[in-house]
């Protein structure tokens, strides 16, 4: 019983000391506040990846043309949507 006490109480200990040694990866949201031409990066996870990712930055307005894109047509003009899958890079 003690024995169990203990090992419970380590692993509450341990759980609390990585989350809060976690490094927060969450990129600050684009606001309707922000100007037009500010930078914002975001970082993507790879299709297939746990852990590889690629970030990408933008300018305000062009990920706001993107994302009207993709609504009324489909279509994306990342990088990623245009790479070529033999090289990996874009075209």
């Amino acid at each position: 019983m003690q024995r169990a006490a203990i090992i419970a109480s380590t692993l509450i200990f341990i759980a609390g000391t990585v989350a809060q040694a976690a490094p927060s990866t969450r990129e600050s949201p684009e606001r309707a506040a922000d100007a037009r031409d500010k930078i914002v990066c975001k970082r993507f996870v790879r299709t297939g990846s746990l852990a590889s990712a690629y970030r990408t930055c933008k300018t305000k307005w062009e990920w706001e043309r993107e994302r009207e894109n993709v609504r009324q047509f489909g279509v994306s003009d990342s990088c990623s949507a245009r790479a070529d899958p033999s090289t990996g890079s874009c075209m």
